[in-house]
């Protein structure tokens, strides 16, 4: 039996731990759906929830509590702890946070080059490099170590397409259309041009998403 391909499109932002475990999330529901007579296309598309942080990076801890508050920002991350470690994630909150638009551009490319696999597999490193590891995924450095680790992209290629400006245009076009079409908050994810699941879900309720939708899941007709 031929298998019917899903293409997902997630809209998501490095800077946000919700997309780190919706990111997990996801790929265990794909798992799990794997003996289904379906298969997944997933491409990742930016966000950047953080308009106001200039190019150079700041303090995270400072910006965000000023940001939302001290209070707010202490429950955030207890939870996102909690749900981490049940993926296997590790949050370390501490280190600068840096617009994220030189990452998005180089999920961008990655594409281009590869495709979804590409993206997939570059997602992980850099999230682990900010979200883990309290590294600054505004430095070109610390990307190319990331798309070296994920074989996409040598160094010096790495280095180079980053002192560019392609695909710059595209992340902010997708960003701006992103808003455009409602989106506040991620991670968002778009599936089959048709359904929507906002946040950080657990991977149950991407699967159960499924059986509601036969037609779109299982007919070619749609």
């Amino acid at each position: 039996m031929s298998k019917r391909l899903i293409k997902l499109i997630v809209i998501s932002d490095f800077g946000c731990p919700w997309c780190f475990i919706g990111h997990r999330e996801l790929q265990t529901a794909i798992a799990q759906c794997a003996n289904l007579p379906i298969c997944f296309e997933v491409e990742y598309r930016p966000f950047l929830l953080h308009t106001t942080i200039p190019y150079d990076s700041v303090d995270k801890d400072e910006f965000v509590t000023k940001k939302i508050g001290r209070e707010r920002w202490e429950a955030g991350k207890r939870l996102a702890m909690e749900r981490g470690e049940a993926m296997g994630i590790t949050f370390s909150f501490g280190g600068p946070v840096s617009l994220t638009i030189s990452a998005h551009r180089l999920i961008a490319k990655a594409y281009e080059i590869g495709g979804p696999a590409a993206q997939a597999a570059l997602m992980t490193p850099i999230f682990r490099a900010y979200q883990e590891n309290e590294l600054d995924i505004s430095d070109p450095e610390v990307l190319a170590d990331a798309a070296e680790q994920a074989g996409i992209m040598s160094r010096v290629e790495v280095l180079s397409f980053l002192n560019s400006d392609e695909c710059l245009a595209k992340v902010n076009n997708q960003v701006a259309e992103a808003r455009a079409k409602g989106v506040t908050g991620v991670p968002f994810t778009i599936i089959d041009g048709k359904w929507a699941v906002s946040g950080g879900q657990s991977a149950p309720v991407y699967v159960k998403v499924r059986p509601k939708a036969p037609n779109w899941l299982m007919n070619d007709d749609g």
